[in-house]
């Protein structure tokens, strides 16, 4: 199986889907990779350092394109390049599934095999190949980061002979990964840090990192199997807005992370609650791709609301972009060499697996995902 690498061509991206580590690891498996002259330079990585690690270096994208038995990408591909990929080829990507039907559709007729990655299941096996939360980890890190850099006041609070400041006041929106990583953040960094869920199970983890669970009566309430918090009623959203309302008045920066799997971020900060904050507050919105939590919020833009200002979070996890490389990366040679079938010297794809079985979602020219087919339908 050859398996080639290209560059990444999205506009600004910085991250690279394979770095020299990995490629040694799959070397050592009988991996034959090809990468694109080039590829790493975005993270510093040489062409030197992956021939080192194993891989050939090649000048000519297009041919070995053409000629690849897998691809392994990070961003989502455009329909053009999935064209020149060979029929029943396997591509490794974020595919975006949910919100682009063209691209799937295209997919689907060049009969190209598809393993997204936004699709790895969320189970413990599953852990190590977990895209979504190692980069989900990453931006609550950023978010924190962001906020501060831009907040009219310190973090921590401090006594000196001026005068004693008082911590700054931060209100985590939704407890996942980057809720958590957010709330790690900023408590490392000395603020006041209060957090809210609508999966009560989560009180404990809050705590455990010193900051304070918001209680909210919603009435029933959970999370999928894969951890994701179910979707409120609109009484229940009200009844959610009208409590967090108070907490969001008080506080010096508001980070959302609220997101439903597949479908539209819910707007759970409305703008009068914005307008309620004290000038030089900041809030970040870590769903402004996916429709946004805040109201006027703007993927990748600062927006001024009363003098409070509102960061549309854009691949965040892209402003670090060699840790979040080295993430992906492992991700990715994770799921290869999990399924790698020495015998054949190729990925097997064994739907009987259940990671596979999530992730696979074309083969040979049908769409083969449960959970998209019902998607589609929907629409």
């Amino acid at each position: 199986m050859l398996i080639y690498v290209p560059k990444e061509t999205w506009p600004g991206e910085r991250r690279v889907p394979l770095v020299p580590d990995t490629v040694a690891k799959l070397a050592k498996k009988g991996a034959e990779i090809t990468v694109e002259a080039g590829m790493g330079a975005p993270c510093g990585f040489t062409d030197e350092a992956y021939e080192k690690a194993g891989a050939k270096v090649t000048q000519d994208g297009p041919g070995t394109l053409a000629a690849a038995d897998a691809v392994l990408r990070l961003r989502k591909p455009s329909p053009e390049f999935v064209k020149a990929m060979k029929p029943g080829s396997l591509l490794v990507s974020y595919l975006e599934p949910f919100t682009d039907a063209d691209l799937l559709d295209t997919i689907i007729a060049a009969k190209v095999d598809a393993i997204c990655m936004e699709m790895i299941p969320r189970t413990t096996l599953a852990q190590k190949m977990d895209a979504l939360s190692s980069q989900a980890n990453l931006a609550g890190y950023v978010a924190v980061m962001a906020a501060a850099n831009k907040l009219s006041q310190v973090l921590p609070m401090m006594m000196t002979p001026a005068g004693t400041l008082k911590p700054a006041r931060v209100f985590i929106i939704g407890v996942g990964v980057a809720g958590l990583q957010a709330i790690a953040t900023a408590k490392r960094l000395g603020a006041r840090v209060e957090a809210f869920d609508t999966r009560p199970v989560v009180e404990e983890q809050v705590q455990s990192l010193g900051a304070k669970f918001v209680k909210i009566d919603l009435g029933e309430t959970g999370q999928t199997k894969d951890g994701y918090a179910v979707e409120l009623t609109e009484e229940q959203k009200e009844r959610q807005k009208e409590a967090m309302a108070k907490v969001i008045a008080q506080s010096d920066i508001v980070i959302t992370t609220a997101q439903v799997f597949g479908r539209k971020a819910p707007v759970i900060v409305t703008r009068a609650m914005v307008e309620s904050m004290r000038p030089g507050s900041v809030v970040v919105d870590l769903a402004a791709e996916t429709g946004g939590n805040v109201e006027g919020s703007q993927p990748g833009a600062e927006v001024d609301i009363n003098g409070v200002t509102v960061m549309g979070a854009e691949n965040f996890p892209g402003r670090v972009p060699v840790h979040a490389s080295q993430m992906y990366s492992a991700n990715v040679g994770n799921l290869v060499e999990h399924f790698w079938d020495k015998d054949a010297g190729a990925v097997k794809l064994n739907t009987d697996d259940e990671i596979m079985n999530g992730c696979l979602i074309v083969r040979d020219g049908e769409l083969r995902s449960e959970l998209l087919k019902k998607a589609r339908a929907a629409k």
